[in-house]
Parts: C-alpha cells; sequence; structure tokens
C-alpha cells in the first residue's frame, strides 16, 4: 500500500492525500478528508517516517546529550539522569517527536555528531561554561541548555538556584541544632553547580556568626552510591560530625549505607540530607530528607523554551531559573549542642558528689 494506490481508491490526486496524511486538512474537503482517512484505517497504512520528513522538512527527532560519563558507564548509572530523561521524554513524546539519546565524556565530544545528525533540536544537560561558548558557535539548530551556567544573553538555558539549595540544606541542619555537618559534593573548585551549592551553604553558617570547619568538606571524585558509602564510613569515625549534607541523593544514599558499616545510626547518630528529590529518597530506610530541584517543572521550562523555537519560529534566549525546596523527610533528628557537650566533659557537681563518697568510704 502506497500514496498512489490511496490516491486511486480515494478519487483523488498523490498531494491531496500527502496533504490529508500530514495534517494538512485546510487544503480538501471535508468529504474529501473523511473518504482518505478511511481508506488509511481500513488498509493499515501506515506513512514512511523518512519520507514525511522529506516532505515536512523535519525529522521529528530531538536529540538530548549527557556529558560527564566514561565509555564504560550508561546512563542509568546516575538516578538523577534516569529521572531528567523520563521527564524529557515524556514531554518529547506528548509533542509528536522522539527522542534521541546520546552520552559523551565531554560536551564538546557531541559537535561532530550533532553536525551530522538530522536532529530538530537539542537539549545539552550539565555543560561546563568552558564549552558553552564553542557549542553555541557550532549549533544551528533551537537549542537549550540545562543545569548550565553561562552569562550569555543570547542562549536559553535552564538551571535551578543551586546557592539557594545549598543555603536550605545548611540552614535546617543548623536549625535542628547541629554544628559540625560534613558538606559532601563533587569538586567545587571551578565556577558552576557544585561551587554555587557550597557557597550557599556557608552563607547558612555565616549568617549565624559561624564557621564551617574545612575539614568537615568532603569531595568525591564521582556522583556514586560507592563514594557516599566511603564517606559514611569516614564520617562514622569522627564523632564531633553530627550530620552530613551530601549534595546528591545518590551520595546521601551512599553515606547512609558507610554509617551504618560504621556502626553509627541514622539519624539518631547522624542526620543526612541528600539533594535532588528522587524517587529513592521515599523508598529509603529511613526516608531521605532532601532538596527538591521540581525536576518535572525544570524540564518543562525547558522545553517550551525548544518548542517555542521549534514551532513558533521564535528567538527563545536568556537563563531562567527554577526554584527549589527543602523536603523534610525521616533522616534528620534534632540536635541540642550544649547536650553534647555536657557527655564530653565532666560534670564538676558530680566529681563533687563522687569524692565525696569515696573519702566517706
Amino acid at each position: 500500500m502506497n500514496l498512489k494506490t490511496i490516491a486511486k481508491l480515494a478519487g483523488v490526486s498523490t498531494v491531496t492525500v500527502s496533504n490529508v496524511i500530514n495534517g494538512k486538512y485546510h487544503k480538501a474537503s471535508k468529504e474529501t478528508v473523511e473518504r482518505i482517512q478511511k481508506i488509511v484505517e481500513e488498509t493499515h497504512y501506515q506513512p514512511s517516517a523518512t519520507a514525511r520528513s522529506l516532505i515536512m522538512k523535519r525529522s521529528r527527532i530531538i536529540g538530548v546529550v549527557i556529558p560527564n560519563l566514561h565509555p564504560d558507564d550508561g546512563f542509568s548509572v546516575s538516578p538523577y539522569n534516569a529521572q531528567i530523561l523520563a521527564y524529557l521524554d515524556r514531554f518529547i513524546r506528548n509533542k509528536g517527536y522522539y527522542m534521541m539519546l546520546h552520552c559523551v565524556l565531554r560536551s564538546a565530544d557531541v559537535l561532530p555528531s550533532l553536525t551530522t545528525w538530522n536532529v530538530d533540536g537539542v537539549f545539552l544537560l550539565g555543560v561546563a561554561p568552558e564549552d558553552v561558548a564553542a557549542l553555541s558557535q557550532r549549533l544551528s539548530i533551537p537549542t537549550v541548555f540545562v543545569d548550565t551556567y553561562t552569562d550569555e544573553p543570547s542562549l536559553a538555558a535552564i538551571r535551578i538556584d543551586d546557592r539557594k539549595g545549598g543555603y536550605l540544606a545548611g540552614k535546617y541542619l543548623l536549625d535542628q541544632g547541629h554544628r559540625r555537618i560534613a558538606f559532601v559534593s563533587p569538586s567545587t573548585q571551578y565556577p558552576g553547580v557544585m561551587q554555587e551549592r557550597y557557597l550557599g551553604f556557608c552563607q547558612a553558617f555565616q549568617e549565624r556568626g559561624l564557621s564551617f570547619h574545612q575539614e568537615d568538606k568532603f569531595t568525591v571524585p564521582e556522583t556514586m552510591y560507592e563514594q557516599g558509602m566511603k564517606i559514611g564510613e569516614t564520617v562514622a569515625s569522627r564523632p564531633e560530625i553530627t550530620a552530613i549534607a551530601a549534595m546528591a541523593d545518590i551520595l546521601a544514599l551512599g553515606a547512609m549505607e558507610g554509617l551504618r558499616l560504621g556502626g553509627r545510626r541514622v539519624p539518631e547518630d547522624v542526620s543526612v540530607t541528600g539533594f535532588d528529590d528522587l524517587p529513592e529518597c521515599r523508598y529509603a530506610y529511613p526516608k531521605l530528607t532532601s532538596i527538591s530541584q521540581h525536576l518535572e517543572e525544570k524540564v518543562r521550562c525547558a522545553g517550551e523554551y525548544l518548542f517555542s523555537m521549534l514551532e513558533e519560529q521564535t528567538e527563545a534566549s536568556g537563563s531562567r531559573i527554577v526554584d527549589v525546596e527543602l523536603i523534610p523527610r525521616e533522616s534528620v533528628a534534632k540536635r541540642v549542642p550544649e547536650l553534647d557537650s555536657l557527655s564530653q566533659s565532666p560534670n564538676p557537681e558530680t566529681e563533687k558528689t563522687a569524692q565525696e563518697k569515696s573519702s566517706q568510704k
């Protein structure tokens, strides 16, 4: 079954059949549209995606690029990647498009592929600031940067308020009475997501006139469960630390297991917070307190940016910042610093009583 056969059965031209199949109903009468649709349904005709893309001058494919993945890793190694991809796929499908996923070690590695792919638009996730300019100059298709910091006003970029997220984590733990808090994240050396979260975390201390102990800062080479476990085991050997603020849920979940292996309980001995508010937070025991990125909202904003460029032929640009929120659960317990100091130093009255009893003997 092809267009010529359908056209012959309907008594119209192949151009008319093509118009109806591609939704251009205004170019044919209502009766003709209904007659062609009935024939298509009865014959189970499936139009060629390649042919349609040539006619529409669109592939109806949206590229999604995830950087910072090693050759031996898959995107599912990160629960965050899996969750944001699920939201992106749903948004793209609801628009009648298809998602093409590409994982690379560095953001710039995708350039050779993007310049040859037949994609209508692309979402670039977590692009390093130094790669933004090179990518934007080489790409001629609608592009939206997600989780990317850039000062270039002509680019469309969506991210969250990372500094506020770090601040909320620090403030919440300090409000619960914790003073020695381990900060766990990938490197904060360079401008971007993690540096912003660290600055917000330190701001919470500064507002209270407190100093964050640099020896309580733990940097991991990769955002993985096993790295979180190692930090948890280390913290378990340092009783002065009573809380952990992990800048990713996967690190927090690993830290909770490391604490357990080190003989310390969550939250009775050490409180733990994560960042992302992934579904795993609700499945953990105890349920994990986390900073919500409002991922679905972030994807919706990114999607609206991209499809406004595609469908309305507009130039969407500028950064949009999605708000964050702390979601309290069971992994944080209140701490009273005064009780800690009392338990660690002798009570003069208790010592005096003990000495009196000893002399009486």
